[in-house]
């Protein structure tokens, strides 16, 4: 008599998977394998806070540099160089799914670096103008763009040191064997230059700031 063979319930035959599931992933989230994914998605977070404030200055700059005008329309070069460094520092981003390309980096920090530049400027005008200086508007808008400054100066420090963690995940154990078997297409982002930031928060002072003897 031959005997078939009877193939296991199909409950029977998922188990050896369950089990294997039931023991593995505990281990591998044990070991660090969460680590790449949680570090990267760390870095895109606070990127998306230094774009954030960048917005959040580009949005101050239309009211100052109308208000400016209404108290010194002849600056009109000094007006125009804020209107066309806003123009250029909005046009250029980097989103937190191009964060591998250094160059685009490099470009947005220029652009926004012109915007400051340009910014100083028509700070140091307004000091040619007491009834400018004394308009409340421009005090407020003064001391919204001081707090932003200082805002995006504490956004990219903390960038700053998100992509550090994040990057040396890809390369130092244990989680760089993850890097090697599960995360391949996991490549380091581009980071602001520390020479540039000094990882300090700098005193931004537009003259709102009530000065001390003399």
């Amino acid at each position: 008599m031959i005997v078939e063979r009877l193939a296991p319930p199909p409950a029977l035959r998922s188990l050896p998977a369950f089990l294997v599931l039931v023991f593995v992933l505990p281990l591998l989230a044990g070991c660090g394998y969460n680590t790449i994914p949680t570090a990267e998605e760390n870095a895109k977070a606070a990127w998306s806070e230094v774009l954030n404030q960048y917005q959040r200055r580009a949005d101050l700059i239309p009211n100052l540099v109308e208000t400016v005008k209404g108290y010194a329309s002849h600056e009109k070069d000094t007006l125009d160089a804020v209107v066309q460094a806003r123009a250029k520092a909005t046009q250029i981003t980097v989103t937190p799914d191009t964060l591998k390309d250094p160059e685009a980096l490099k470009k947005f920090q220029d652009a926004q670096a012109g915007l400051t530049s340009a910014l100083s400027r028509l700070i140091a005008v307004s000091e040619a103008y007491p009834d400018l200086k004394a308009n409340q508007n421009f005090l407020a808008l003064q001391a919204q763009l001081e707090g932003t400054e200082n805002r995006i100066a504490v956004a990219r420090r903390d960038y700053i040191q998100a992509v550090r963690d994040y990057n040396l995940t890809l390369k130092t154990f244990p989680s760089v064997i993850w890097a090697t078997l599960w995360f391949r297409g996991n490549e380091p982002f581009a980071n602001f230059t520390v020479d540039e930031d000094k990882m300090q928060v700098p005193k931004v002072d537009f003259g709102t700031t009530t000065k001390q003897g003399g």
